[in-house]
Parts: C-alpha cells; sequence; structure tokens
C-alpha cells in the first residue's frame, strides 16, 4: 500500500520512510503542505497519510479540512503527526477530520500498530463500497446484457436533454432493433435469443464513444444515447454499428448466426422543441421505416414521423418567407 509523509523536518522525515519501507510500504514524502494537497488531490493518491501539524505551506489540520469537504471516494486515512501534547490541541485536530493522531518524538511500533488500525479501516470501507455497488447493480443495469436497464437509460436521456437546455449542445439517440429476432428465440430457442442480445450488447459497446450511454430498451432493442452530436454525426455513428452487428456472423452456443439489426436516429438539432418522449416516438417511427425498407439499414427520423412536431428547418423556412 502507498502511504505519504508530509514532513519538512528531514531527519523526522527520513526515519518515518526508513521505518514504512522496512514494513513493506511504498512511500511517497514531501517536504510541505502545499505539495501534500496536490498529491492528495491526484486521481491516485495514496489512501494514507501521516501528516505533520506544522509544516510551511496548508499545515496538517488545512489539509484535513480540504480532504474532508470533498466527497470523492475512496477515503483517505489521516494521521495527525503533531509536538503538541494538549487535549484541546488534539481534539481540534481530530475534529479537522484527522482520523489519528502521533505525538513527537513517536514510538515506532505504536506509529506501526496504528497504521495497521488505519489499513483495517480502509479494508473495511473497500468491502462495504463493493457491497453497495453489487446491490446498487440489478437497480439500474440489464442482468442480461450488462448495459442500463431501460428506467436507467431513459433517465439518462431526460438528465442529458435538460443539460443540452441548459447550455445550447445538440443530442441525439439511436434506437437499435434486432431484425427477427422473436424468430430467433422462437426456431432456435430462448438462450440462443439471449446469446444473441449479449453479443449485440457486446458489439455496440465496442463501437460507442466513451461518453455515449447504451441501454436495454425492449425485449431486442437497444438505446444509445449520444450527447454533443448533431444529426450527421449520430447518423455516421449509428452506421458505424450496424455494421459492427452485421460484420461477421454471431457463434452462439455452437452455431454462427446471421444477426442484422435496424437503426432509427433522431437528434435535437432536426427536431424543433424535442423532449425525451418526441425523441423516442420519431426513433421509433425512423426504425419502422427501416423495417419496411428491407431491415439492415439506418433511417433518419423526420418531423413527418410527429404530426404537429415541425423540423428547424421548416421553421427557418416560414420566418424567412414571413420577411
Amino acid at each position: 500500500m502507498r502511504i505519504m509523509i508530509a514532513e519538512d523536518e528531514p531527519v523526522s522525515r527520513h526515519l518515518v520512510e526508513r521505518f514504512l519501507v522496512q514494513w513493506g510500504y511504498e512511500v511517497v514524502a514531501v517536504n510541505d503542505g502545499d505539495e501534500a494537497w496536490v498529491l492528495l488531490q491526484q486521481p491516485d493518491a495514496p489512501r494514507l497519510a501521516i501528516l505533520d501539524w506544522m509544516m510551511p505551506g496548508k499545515d496538517g489540520v488545512e489539509i484535513c479540512r480540504e480532504v474532508r469537504k470533498r466527497v470523492a471516494e475512496p477515503y483517505v486515512y489521516i494521521i495527525l503527526l503533531t509536538a503538541k501534547s494538549q487535549k484541546a490541541d488534539i481534539v481540534a485536530g481530530l475534529e479537522a477530520g484527522a482520523d489519528d493522531y502521533l505525538t513527537k518524538p513517536f514510538d515506532p511500533d505504536e506509529l506501526r500498530v496504528r497504521l495497521r488500525a488505519g489499513r483495517r479501516i480502509l479494508d473495511l470501507m473497500d468491502h462495504l463500497l463493493c457491497s453497495r455497488d453489487a446491490m446498487r447493480f440489478p437497480a439500474t443495469h440489464d442482468l442480461l446484457t450488462g448495459v442500463w436497464n431501460r428506467e436507467a437509460i431513459l433517465g439518462m436521456l431526460r438528465q442529458k436533454l435538460a443539460h443540452k437546455g441548459a447550455d445550447g449542445s445538440p443530442l441525439g439517440i439511436i434506437l437499435v432493433n434486432l431484425d427477427h429476432y422473436k424468430q430467433i428465440s422462437q426456431v432456435r430457442g430462448p438462450l440462443v435469443g439471449d446469446a444473441a442480445l449479449q453479443e449485440t450488447a457486446r458489439r455496440l459497446r465496442s463501437g460507442v464513444r466513451l461518453y455515449d450511454s447504451i441501454g436495454r430498451y425492449g425485449a431486442g432493442e437497444f438505446l444509445v444515447v449520444v450527447p454533443g452530436c448533431f444529426t450527421s454525426e449520430t447518423m455516421e455513428l449509428a452506421e458505424k454499428l450496424r455494421q459492427a452487428i452485421d460484420r461477421e456472423p454471431m457463434d452462439l452456443l455452437g452455431g454462427a448466426i446471421s444477426v442484422t439489426c435496424s437503426l432509427g436516429v433522431a437528434a435535437t438539432d432536426e427536431l424543433k422543441g424535442s423532449d425525451a418522449d418526441l425523441l423516442l416516438r420519431a426513433a421509433e417511427a425512423a426504425v419502422g421505416r427501416a423495417k419496411l425498407r428491407g431491415r439492415n439499414r439506418v433511417e433518419q427520423a423526420e418531423a413527418a414521423d410527429l404530426p404537429g412536431l415541425e423540423s428547424i428547418a421548416d421553421v427557418k423556412l416560414r420566418r424567412r418567407d414571413a420577411l
């Protein structure tokens, strides 16, 4: 385990570092509080920290307060190293967010025991976080495919649309419908149908960007939320996903099956006043058009798919004619 020492007095710092290395710790040593605070803000910051109370820049108590202001995980266990021995000082340090303290000159055996206690607490917290995440996963994910479930992906779509309304950036969605999914399940069996969904989800995940979201929308359908993309860019991604699924047969339970999909694209730059329900209706209409036109293709939503909803191009043309 990595541990950080922040101590401005060289002799004391080297002494602590020597003991920690002997006990098998990977040590990162700094000599002032500002440097310690920068290090603790890094994504791979040490989980254990020994901070001198008095040092240049931020002192140990200030760093404790700054660390505890954050809600980020994982937790950092902090031991204050101090020459102060008054009870009021010790209470002040603990109230600032320190987990433990050690007075100078320190006893090596006492330091080792306190570090061992800190590691036990961190291990317990990691176990609790893993348990929490394990309990949260079924509530937000589709257990068959591992992507977001319907409720979660629709929540993300609405959240992204609200954010889009604030900064004006576009947003697109792609509705992916497996062709002949019911037939695959009925003729080859439900296990093969499930395997087809799992492989489709895997290929979709490999084709999207890191900040796109994929969710199970229906029995044989997936919804991809594509933030920051205009219709043309969303169409390009949809075609890439279509090719990823159609690229080669899927090896499902020992048999190779060619699986294709029909995709519908809708985006906020083309559909004026589009909320989540309208975008979804438009994408569903586009999927239906792709099915009618032979399947295994991408179709773009049109204003005509939603009676009473004008495209932005239509609105601009009407405004121009009115001038």
